[in-house]
C-alpha cells in the first residue's frame, strides 16, 4: 500500500489577467497562454529535471473550442516538456482551478506520484461564459425546483441579494473597496512574486499596404506590435462611489446586482508544482507551502453564492484549524453580493479578507482564478509571514469550494 505523506507547493506564478473580450489577451490562445505559465514556472525550480514531472493537471471551467481537446495535455506539449508527462483537464467551474491543485495533492499523499503541476487556464474573449454549443436537458424546465440549475449567474446573485438583505450601497462599496486595494497592491509591488511577465505579439494588418479583401498577403502587410505585460488589466484607479452608484442593474429590472459591482470577465493562466517529500530531498527543492486541506460543497443552485459558507466549515474541520487561525483569505468576488453575505454570515474579518483586491477589480477568469488566486494566497502569507490562507469560491449550478496552506 502507498504512504501518506505531506504535499508541498514550491513554485507558484500566474499571468498577468487581462481583461475580455478585447483586452491584451483577446489574440492569446489559452493553451499557448498556459504553455507559457508552465515554463515560467519551471524556470523557478532550475535544480528539477521536467522529465520528473509525472501529470499536468489543469483547470478550465468551458474546455471547449481553442481551451477543448484536454488543453491539460496540449498546454504541456506545447511548453516544451517530456511528451512521457501526461495531462488531464478538471471541470468544476469556478473551482476548477484549485480543484486540480487538490487532486494533485491528493495523488502525492497517497503515493502515486511525486511532482505534479497544477494549474487553470481561461479565456473569456475567445470561449463564451456558457460556452458555444450549451444544450440544457429539458428536464431542468419540467420540474420547478430544477430551474435554478439553469439560472444565469447574475440572477443567483441578485437571488442572495435578497436573501441576506445586502443592499446595492453595500455592494457598491465593496467594488470600490476592491479597486482601491487592488491599485495600491500594485503600487507597492505586492504581485511581483506571483506574476510572470508575458510578451504578447499581435500582427494587425497594415493598411497602408492597399491590399484588395481577399488577397493572399506577406509578411509585410501586417504591423507586428509586441508589448510585455507586466500587470493585471481590471483595476480602475478612477472608480468612485458616485461613478458605480450610475451603473444600471443587468440581471434584474430593479435589482442591485451591476457590472460594477460583479467581477470582471477575464483572461489568464495560473500554475503550481506540488511535490512529496521524497521529492523535496531527490530534488533539492525548497518549499513555499503545504497543501492542508479541500472541500467542497453543495447548496441550492439559485443561491450558488452562498456555497463558501458551506465549505469553509468543512475544510476548517479537515484541517483541525478555527477560523481565527488564518491570517490570510482569498475570497473570490463573484458578486459583490454574495461575497458580502458569505463574509457577514461566517464572520470574516474583512482586513483579512482579499487585502489586495478580488475579483471585481482583479478580474475573474473563471477555470483558472483557482490556480491565480493560489499564488496569491502563498506569497502572501510568506511575505506577511503569516501561518495559514485560505482560497475559497461559489461554483456554479450551486457548489462552494475551499482550500487551505500552510506556510513551511
Amino acid at each position: 500500500m502507498p504512504s501518506i505523506q505531506q504535499a508541498y507547493i514550491v513554485a507558484a506564478t500566474r499571468s498577468p489577467i487581462g481583461k475580455a473580450p478585447r483586452g491584451v489577451f483577446m489574440h492569446t490562445r489559452p493553451d499557448e497562454l498556459l504553455a507559457t505559465v508552465i515554463n515560467g514556472l519551471l524556470a523557478q525550480v532550475p535544480n528539477l529535471d521536467p522529465a520528473a514531472v509525472e501529470d499536468a493537471i489543469v483547470g478550465c471551467a468551458i474546455p471547449e473550442g481553442p481551451q477543448g481537446l484536454n488543453v491539460a495535455r496540449i498546454g504541456a506539449l506545447l511548453s516544451g516538456l517530456p511528451s512521457s508527462v501526461a495531462g488531464v483537464t478538471v471541470n468544476r467551474f469556478c473551482a476548477s482551478g484549485l480543484t486540480a491543485i487538490a487532486m494533485a495533492a491528493d495523488r502525492i499523499r497517497v503515493g502515486e506520484a511525486d511532482v505534479i503541476i497544477a494549474a487553470g487556464t481561461e479565456s473569456m474573449s475567445q470561449v463564451p461564459t456558457m460556452g458555444v454549443n450549451t444544450s440544457f436537458s429539458p428536464e431542468i424546465f419540467a420540474h420547478d425546483e430544477n430551474l435554478g440549475i439553469a439560472f444565469g449567474m447574475g440572477l443567483t446573485a441578485e437571488q442572495v441579494a435578497k436573501q441576506w438583505k445586502v443592499s446595492r450601497e453595500d455592494q457598491d462599496a465593496m467594488a470600490l473597496r476592491s479597486h482601491q486595494r487592488a491599485i495600491a497592491a500594485q503600487q507597492a509591488g505586492e504581485f511581483n512574486d506571483e506574476i510572470l511577465p508575458i510578451e504578447v505579439v499581435r500582427r494587425l494588418p497594415n493598411l497602408s499596404a492597399g491590399k484588395r479583401a481577399g488577397s493572399s498577403r506577406q509578411d509585410d502587410d501586417f504591423i507586428v506590435q509586441r508589448m510585455m505585460v507586466t500587470q493585471d488589466e481590471g483595476p480602475r484607479p478612477d472608480t468612485s462611489l458616485e461613478a458605480l452608484a450610475r451603473l444600471r442593474p443587468v440581471f434584474a429590472a430593479r435589482g442591485s446586482v451591476t457590472a460594477g459591482n460583479s467581477s470582471q470577465t477575464s483572461d489568464g493562466a495560473g500554475a503550481l508544482l506540488v511535490v512529496s517529500e521524497r521529492a523535496l530531498k531527490t530534488h533539492k527543492l525548497t518549499p513555499l507551502a503545504r497543501f492542508v486541506s479541500f472541500a467542497v460543497k453543495g447548496v441550492p443552485p439559485e443561491i450558488m453564492g452562498i456555497g463558501p459558507k458551506e465549505a469553509i466549515p468543512h475544510a476548517l474541520k479537515l484541517a483541525g484549524l478555527r477560523l481565527d487561525q488564518i491570517g490570510w483569505i482569498e475570497l473570490n468576488e463573484a458578486f459583490a453580493a454574495q461575497a458580502l453575505a458569505v463574509t457577514r454570515d461566517l464572520g470574516l474579518d474583512p482586513e483579512l479578507t482579499n487585502p489586495l483586491g478580488g475579483a471585481i477589480a482583479l478580474g475573474h477568469p473563471l477555470g483558472a482564478t483557482g490556480a491565480i488566486r493560489a499564488a496569491t494566497v502563498i506569497h502572501g502569507i510568506r511575505r506577511r509571514k503569516l501561518d495559514y490562507g485560505m482560497l475559497t469560491m461559489c461554483v456554479g449550478t450551486g457548489m462552494g469550494a475551499a482550500g487551505i496552506f500552510e506556510r513551511v
